[in-house]
């Protein structure tokens, strides 16, 4: 393949990328809206750490483990994020769509 068709392909996978990150979104609110009814603390430190087995586990390369791990940090950052918007609001709706 040529360089063009590579970036196809990156620019394909990069909204899948989108499309799965907007799902797990939608269900890290869904669970702030649970948190929020059962009093539960937004940051769950041994939960974090199961996802951080998983993905290391699930991991066939090229990445190293270390950089997939920092990149699932940055992203339950961002999904913690939306949890603590949702416990503060109670608000339903999305924004920013």
């Amino acid at each position: 393949m040529e360089i063009a068709d590579w970036r196809l392909k990156i620019d394909e996978l990069d909204l899948q990328i989108v499309a799965l990150l907007s799902e797990r979104a939608v269900a890290a609110k869904a669970i702030g809206q649970l948190k929020r009814s059962t009093s539960m603390p937004v940051y769950e430190p041994n939960r974090e750490r199961v996802i951080f087995e998983r993905v290391r586990a699930a991991n066939k390369g090229p990445l190293p483990d270390i950089e997939l791990v920092h990149i699932y940090e940055r992203i339950i950052d961002v999904m913690r994020a939306l949890q603590r918007d949702e416990l503060a609001s109670g608000n339903n709706t999305t924004t920013g769509s």
